[in-house]
């Protein structure tokens, strides 16, 4: 089934071009189906590559789905042009009344900075706090896993010497968890960031699971209430050329700037990107809607506490 979406949404010309299917509003409201409906907050700077990556990973389901799209009122995105945020997002004081069967909690170009010096913190911890009775399942992603982790469990974040930069290999430490079905025993994950999560904080906490390592960037995944939260240290919504346009935009004007790991052939930035995540980061988004929202929700998604 396909996935519905606001009619205009620029994301919808560019993944027809890729045969993903897409349904407007106008022509799902035709179905007499009730679709899955999914919220996400996107902190990223880029709202609109950031909406398309997001969208080509929920559309591989044969379940409808609803896709709306929250901003902050407490920030004003400066790289999103003002008519796009008028057009397709909607204040959270507007959707606070409303019940969604999930939520993605995207990252944000804030983690040098303590958590509550964010402009926007006080907002966003309201939301997490709102996500707990108003959601089925909220994946957060990259900075708001560690913002989650924090607020939610009181884990710290920690800067590293150097940025965790590239795709690394991470093994599921429970397999057998629905989420991780059809894995094989390794995946691949793109890291950007400059702060990480212990190990060891996150054992020592009964509340909270890690269910995927990585040898060399450490914390991949760590679920909490039986998957009504799942947090996600890395990228796996990312592009194949993502990580390379974050570097050629940095290289040569920041110093803490290296080439990204495990992307390259050989590590040479001159050679197209290897694209190693793609197939995992598919099952993973099926596999969250299938069994931590579809399996869970109520049929009326009013009914969700």
């Amino acid at each position: 089934m396909p996935l519905r979406i606001p009619d205009k949404l620029p994301a919808i010309d560019i993944l027809m071009r890729e045969n993903i299917f897409v349904m407007n509003n106008s022509r799902a409201t035709s179905q007499d189906i009730r679709p899955l409906k999914i919220v996400v907050l996107n902190l990223m700077p880029l709202k609109i590559t950031t909406e398309t990556d997001l969208i080509r990973l929920l559309s591989n389901t044969p379940l409808q789905i609803e896709v709306s799209f929250m901003k902050l009122k407490s920030h004003t995105p400066k790289n999103t042009p003002i008519e796009h945020m008028m057009s397709f997002y909607e204040d959270f004081d507007v959707m606070r009344n409303q019940k969604f069967d999930g939520m993605i909690v995207t990252g944000a170009p804030v983690e040098h900075l303590p958590f509550e010096e964010v402009t926007y913190w006080e907002e966003l911890t309201e939301i997490f706090s709102w996500a707990r009775t108003h959601v089925t399942s909220t994946l957060y992603i990259c900075w708001a896993a560690q913002a989650g982790l924090y607020y939610h469990y009181g884990i710290h974040k920690y800067p590293l010497d150097g940025k965790m930069f590239g795709v690394f290999k991470h093994k599921p430490e429970l397999p057998l968890l629905p989420i991780f079905r059809g894995f094989d025993e390794y995946f691949n994950m793109p890291h950007s960031r400059h702060t990480e999560v212990k190990r060891e904080d996150i054992l020592k906490n009964e509340a909270l699971t890690l269910v995927a390592e990585s040898d060399f960037s450490g914390v991949g995944m760590v679920m909490a209430r039986n998957g009504r939260e799942i947090f996600i240290l890395g990228h796996l919504e990312y592009a194949p050329n993502t990580l390379d346009t974050e570097f050629k935009r940095d290289w040569g004007k920041r110093d803490d700037v290296s080439v990204p790991l495990n992307y390259y052939p050989n590590n040479d930035p001159t050679q197209p990107p290897m694209v190693t995540w793609r197939a995992h980061a598919n099952l993973l988004f099926s596999n969250w809607i299938n069994y931590y929202v579809y399996q869970e929700t109520p049929y009326n998604v009013n009914d969700i506490k």
